[in-house]
């Protein structure tokens, strides 16, 4: 019976599991972008969201607890240098999934996951969507339009005059 096992156990044994998340955790913290299949990538990101939330708070406990699921000191060194810097001041959600479509071979689910902060096109994009203004903004108009119509007139009017002179 499996009552109350939510996981997926990626069709392995405990230890083969463990050691595939843990290969899969460092490769993504080392390269911040890695490609696999959906069922592994969604495994991951239950696997690896909650040491990077412990790797924000820099202490001997965390290190020791975070090398106890990765084994690497110097993917524990990425996490807490480079990686938490990065994520500081995110809530949660550090990963994001993307699906990249079929594997030619066994036509499997490919995704790529990565670190939501990494992706600089993607930060770019969504600092343009904020500053830019809707049409639905209930925002009241300023006077300031206003001001600038009868001026941006003004120039059209010396035109007008300076046409018949120029004949």
């Amino acid at each position: 019976m499996r009552h109350n096992k939510k996981f997926n156990h990626l069709s392995r044994k405990k230890g083969h599991r463990e050691a595939l998340l843990m290969n899969l955790t460092i490769s993504l913290i080392m390269h911040k972008r890695i490609f696999t299949t959906l069922a592994k990538a969604k495994a991951l990101r239950i696997y690896a969201e909650p040491l990077i939330t412990r790797s924000k708070t820099d202490d001997m406990t965390n290190r020791r607890l975070v090398f106890s699921y990765l084994q690497n000191k110097e993917a524990v060194k990425e996490l807490f240098g480079v990686v938490a810097e990065k994520v500081a001041e995110r809530p949660g959600g550090y990963t994001r999934i993307l699906k990249t479509g079929n594997r030619l071979g066994d036509n499997a689910e490919m995704a790529m996951i990565e670190l939501v902060d990494f992706n600089e096109n993607m930060l770019d994009a969504a600092g343009e969507k904020k500053a830019k203004a809707t049409r639905r903004s209930r925002r009241k108009k300023s006077a300031a339009p206003a001001a600038e119509a009868p001026a941006a007139e003004a120039p059209a009017e010396a035109t007008a005059e300076e046409a018949p002179k120029a004949e």
